[in-house]
């Protein structure tokens, strides 16, 4: 009975630190393939939005974007 037990805790623990990797590999895979929004995207959403977009205010809407992402990092 305890080696049933100590051997499921040694499972449950195994399956965790895997799951951890497994999801971080495929995190990493995934921001690689499908990149989070770049000058060109944002471009795009602000023409669709009636915006006509100036290399000014695509400048700083992306540092503020990048900013947003510093900050949301640290916590």
């Amino acid at each position: 009975m305890g080696l049933g037990i100590l051997l499921f805790v040694i499972g449950a623990l195994l399956g965790a630190v895997a799951g951890f990797f497994g999801a971080r590999a495929y995190m990493k895979k995934y921001f690689q393939d499908n990149p989070p929004i770049n000058e060109e995207m944002l471009k795009a959403m602000m023409m669709q939005m009636g915006q006509k977009p100036s290399e000014k205010k695509l400048n700083q809407m992306m540092s503020s974007m990048k900013a947003q992402q510093k900050r949301s990092s640290k916590k």
